[in-house]
């Protein structure tokens, strides 16, 4: 079976593609697993992505991981060189304004209309609702919430054109628009961000042989190692990919079921 390779989730620029597809070249090379580059572009669902039988190493976001029955194969996680992140594989959800918005803080967008994603993400739904449960009152905190909005670039132009007052952006997605989009990135201000959780990981479909599996995993743990990989990693803001166990997205779950109890007042 010929196996599919996919970073959408954060090839976010042409620059971000290209380099992943880099990664992903070497990667193959190193394991001896072959490996087809698998477009997958919006608005085709990650979810039709993710319940493929052939996927290889293919980005998945942690809060659809942590639920899925099967659940696929955990290869290894990214460890972003921000410093932001502590040299762990960990992100956040930043709460995005315009940055010549009136707003400093995110109570300051209370009352206003807040943008998310689709309700299987983790950074921009399930972490936004999460967060938003410490300043829950007896009246809603947002007069809209407007979504689905399926991507963080539609997240972003929903901010750029005044559709809505805050968004939530993953950070690593973030960081590398900083990086490979300066001017948009310019343009946008955070007032707040989430606390930190395990980031979305590379995954294989559960009936991939464990040798190949194995393999893989190897080649992405030491492609930092390789000083061929120094310009792509950097591209990519990575420090190196680190082992993840399936039990550390289990906090998503738990953070989806508390904000859903909670629902009615959000």
């Amino acid at each position: 079976m010929e196996l599919v390779a996919n970073a959408r989730m954060y090839a976010v620029t042409a620059a971000a593609k290209a380099a992943w597809v880099e990664l992903f070249a070497w990667v193959i090379g190193s394991s001896g697993v072959p490996l087809i580059y698998l477009d997958h572009a919006a608005p085709a669902p990650l979810e039709d992505l993710w319940t493929r039988d052939d996927l290889g190493a293919v980005f998945m976001c942690g809060f659809p991981f942590a639920s899925a029955t099967p659940q696929p194969i955990a290869l290894a996680a990214p460890a972003p060189s921000p410093p932001r992140y502590g040299g762990r594989p960990r992100y956040c959800t930043d709460f995005i304004v315009r940055a010549d918005s009136r707003f400093t803080t995110l109570r300051d967008t209370f009352g206003g209309r807040i943008g998310w994603t689709v309700e299987h993400s983790q950074s921009g739904y399930n972490a936004v609702r999460h967060h938003l449960l410490g300043q829950q009152g007896p009246e809603p905190l947002y007069a809209e919430w407007v979504g689905p909005l399926v991507t963080p670039r539609r997240v972003i132009e929903a901010v750029l054109d005044g559709r809505i007052d805050v968004g939530p952006l993953d950070s690593y997605v973030h960081d590398l628009i900083r990086r490979h989009d300066p001017e948009t990135a310019s343009k946008l201000r955070v007032v707040e961000s989430t606390v930190m959780t395990p980031i979305p990981l590379l995954v294989a479909s559960p009936s991939v042989d464990g040798e190949a599996v194995a393999r893989l995993r190897q080649a992405l743990l030491t492609c930092h190692s390789d000083p061929a990989m120094r310009a792509t990693l950097d591209a990519l803001l990575i420090s190196r990919f680190e082992t993840v166990a399936a039990a550390d997205y289990d906090v998503l779950s738990v953070w989806q079921e508390e904000a859903d109890r909670a629902a009615r007042r959000l």
